[in-house]
C-alpha cells in the first residue's frame, strides 16, 4: 500500500473512532489519586444562602476526600423586619419568621461548578434542590434545570418532607410522603437516572412513650411505590431532636433484607447522628454489625453546611472513629468510598444519556 493510502486510511480509522465515541453514553470520571473518603451529604450554603466558594471547598477536601455530592439548601430564611428588627437570623431556629423555596441555589450550585477546570468537576456530583416536593410541577422543574445546564447533574436532593420544626415553618401546603406531587418527582428521577436524597424524619421530635413511628410505614410505602428509583433516606431517618426510634437498627435491617427495599440505602451523615451511633460501647457495636451485615447499603456522608476548615469539615468522619475500627476493610471501603462511586457514577451515565436525548 501506498504511504499516500496508508495516511488516508489512518485519519478515515480516527475519525470513525472520534464520532462513534461522541455517539456513545458519557462515561464518569473518578479521581485517578487514591483517597481515603467520598461526601454523599454536603451544602455549599447555608439557610440565607451564603457559603463557601467551591475552590475553597476544594482546599477542605484535600488529599483525603475524592468525591461530593454538592447542594445548596432549597429553603431561604425570611428576614421579616417586624419579627427580627436588625437582627438578621442566619438559621432556621433564630426567627420565628417562615422559609420559603429558594429555586435560584440551583443555578447558583451550576454555575459553581462550571467555574472549575474539568479534573476539578470530576470530583463534584451536584445535586437539584430547588423545587417544592408539594408541588405538580416541581418534576418539570427538575427536568427543565438539566435542560438549561446540561452536563451539570447527577441527583436531586437533599430536599425534606417531615422534618423537625421545619416543615411547619414553611407557607402554604405542607409536604407529605402521600403526596401525588412527590410520587412524580421519584417517578422521574427514575425515568432520568437520577440519585434521589431524601430527608424525612422517621418519627416526631416528642413522640407518645410506646407509640409507632409517625412516618416509617408511609416512608416504606413510598419507597414500594417507587422501586426502579434510587433512594438515599438521609441520616437513616434521625434529626436534631428526633432520636433513634425504639428497634431503630432492626427496622432499617429488616428493610434491607426485604427485596422490595432493593434501591434503598442509607446516609450517616451528620455529626448529630453520629453521637447516637457511638454513644455507648454497644450502640457502636449495634451499628457496627448492622453495616457489616449490610456493607452495600450504606454511605458516609459530613452533613457539613459551609465549614471554615478541614477540621470542622471532617468532623463528623472522625467521629465515627469507634465504628470504624470494628467495620472490616471492606465494608468500611464500601462505605466510605465505593458504594457513593457505584451509584454516581451509574448516574452521570444515565443523566447524560438522557441530556442527550432530550436536547433542545
Amino acid at each position: 500500500m501506498k504511504p499516500l493510502c496508508r495516511k488516508r486510511l489512518l485519519r478515515s480509522c480516527c475519525l470513525f473512532v472520534i464520532s462513534l465515541s461522541a455517539c456513545l453514553p458519557l462515561q464518569a470520571q473518578t479521581p485517578a489519586k487514591s483517597y481515603q473518603l467520598d461526601d454523599c451529604h454536603f451544602h455549599l450554603t447555608n439557610y440565607i444562602q451564603k457559603g463557601i466558594d467551591v475552590h475553597d471547598l476544594l482546599d477542605l477536601m484535600g488529599d483525603r476526600v475524592g468525591r461530593v455530592a454538592l447542594f445548596g439548601i432549597p429553603l431561604q430564611q425570611q428576614w421579616s423586619y417586624r419579627n427580627d428588627g436588625d437582627r438578621a437570623p442566619e438559621y432556621y431556629l433564630a426567627s420565628d419568621s417562615p422559609l420559603y423555596y429558594y429555586s435560584f441555589t440551583d443555578a447558583y450550585i451550576a454555575m459553581q461548578y462550571r467555574s472549575l477546570s474539568k479534573d476539578e468537576q470530576a470530583r463534584f456530583d451536584p445535586m437539584i434542590t430547588g423545587f417544592n416536593p408539594a408541588d405538580m410541577y416541581a418534576a418539570d422543574h427538575i427536568r427543565r434545570v438539566l435542560q438549561t445546564f446540561p452536563g451539570v447533574f447527577t441527583g436531586i436532593g437533599e430536599f425534606t418532607i417531615h422534618k423537625e420544626f421545619v416543615s411547619a415553618k414553611i407557607p402554604g401546603e405542607v409536604a407529605s410522603l402521600q403526596d401525588r406531587a412527590l410520587d412524580q418527582i421519584l417517578d422521574a428521577a427514575a425515568e432520568i437516572g437520577l440519585v434521589v436524597l431524601i430527608h424525612n424524619d422517621m418519627d416526631t421530635p416528642f413522640p407518645k412513650a410506646g407509640s409507632a413511628p409517625a412516618y416509617l410505614e408511609q416512608m416504606k410505602e413510598l419507597v414500594r411505590r417507587h422501586p426502579k428509583t434510587t433512594i438515599i433516606w438521609a441520616h437513616t431517618g434521625m434529626g436534631r431532636i428526633v432520636r433513634p426510634v425504639t428497634g431503630h437498627a432492626a427496622i432499617i435491617e429488616a428493610m434491607l433484607k426485604d427485596p422490595a427495599f432493593d434501591r434503598l440505602y442509607f446516609d450517616i451523615s451528620w455529626n448529630e447522628v453520629a453521637k447516637y451511633f457511638v454513644a455507648s460501647p454497644e450502640s457502636t457495636r449495634i451499628a457496627a454489625n448492622l453495616i457489616e451485615g449490610h456493607p452495600d447499603r450504606f454511605l458516609f456522608g459530613t452533613d457539613e453546611v459551609a465549614p471554615p476548615n478541614q477540621k470542622q469539615y471532617l468532623r463528623t468522619y472522625d467521629q465515627y472513629a469507634p465504628m470504624w475500627t470494628l467495620l472490616s476493610a471492606d465494608a468500611r471501603g464500601k462505605v466510605l468510598k465505593r458504594n457513593y462511586e457505584r451509584l454516581f457514577d451509574e448516574a452521570r451515565v444515565r443523566v447524560r444519556a438522557w441530556e442527550q436525548a432530550h436536547s433542545k
